[in-house]
């Protein structure tokens, strides 16, 4: 059996993010379930490696978003970024048969903003594990991390301003991978055969007809993830994650694609207004 790396060094002063979801993945069949059910081609993923991955619907849409990490040759780590393990592992086990793999959810853990760690890699040492995002780390650890409001919000952040989107209950089982951007960050894989949503996720990349991009967008007020954006009197999108901006916010949102970028939103049924920062690609 391949070995995960082990860390050599408690990483310095992680900042709180708060509780974290996340999936065990292990059996003789877990790669096999996992290329089967999730959008991403997970066969091409080494050991102490992560990469964007999603499990979708029959029509397309995102049940859920993860960072899938291949801890050895019979075990993963999905990382959820949205939604609840427990729930998501009863939902996948539905789909298990007499596959031999298990879909355990980790029970309180907490989620650390870290020190750089090289993009997609992944290590681990006991109860922690580690996803590299090249100038951060994103750790996922047993024991609860300092709370740090500065630092955590500077990761939260660094997340709007990439396009990594977290999902709120309101963007779950809701969006296909495209409007979520989800198509630049290799979650989907247009190659490898059948898995759910595949033939939806194909014709949109192939024929078009994608309704909802994803946005950057900033406001001088705060902006709540699940919030509605709205432009005359109508909604007109979603926000997904948000983080504070030099005194201002700055937020991702899943926004009707029509909307050209000067127009003027409203979030929720305030009076605050929001502009359209950073249109990203498909």
């Amino acid at each position: 059996m391949l070995a995960l790396h082990r860390m050599t060094a408690e990483p310095a002063a992680p900042a709180d993010l708060g509780p974290a979801e996340a999936i065990l993945i292990e059996g003789a069949d877990a790669s096999a379930f996992a290329h089967a059910q999730f959008a991403s081609d997970v066969r091409a993923l080494g050991v102490a490696r992560w990469q964007w991955s999603a499990w979708l619907d029959a029509q397309g849409r995102v049940r859920a978003l993860f960072q899938l990490g291949r801890l050895d040759a019979q075990r993963y780590i999905a990382l959820l970024r949205g939604g609840a393990a427990t729930a998501l592992s009863e939902a996948l086990r539905r789909y298990v048969l007499r596959a031999k793999v298990a879909l355990t959810p980790l029970p309180a853990h907490a989620l650390a903003a870290t020190e750089p760690l090289d993009m997609h890699a992944l290590r681990g040492d006991g109860d922690a594990f580690e996803f590299g995002l090249g100038a951060r780390g994103l750790r996922v650890d047993a024991r609860a991390a300092p709370a740090d409001f500065a630092r955590a919000e500077t990761f939260r952040l660094a997340d709007v301003r990439a396009g990594w989107p977290w999902l709120p209950a309101a963007a779950l089982d809701a969006y296909v991978p495209q409007a979520l951007g989800l198509q630049q960050l290799g979650a989907i894989a247009l190659d490898k055969g059948c898995y759910p949503g595949q033939e939806i996720v194909a014709r949109l990349h192939y024929r078009g007809g994608l309704k909802r991009q994803l946005w950057r967008i900033g406001s001088a007020a705060a902006i709540a993830p699940g919030a509605t954006l709205r432009h005359a009197e109508q909604p007109c999108g979603v926000v997904l994650n948000a983080a504070a901006a030099a005194g201002a916010c700055e937020a991702l949102a899943v926004v009707h694609r029509e909307l050209p970028p000067d127009t003027p939103l409203l979030i929720d049924d305030s009076s605050a207004p929001a502009t359209l920062l950073q249109r990203f690609p498909p």
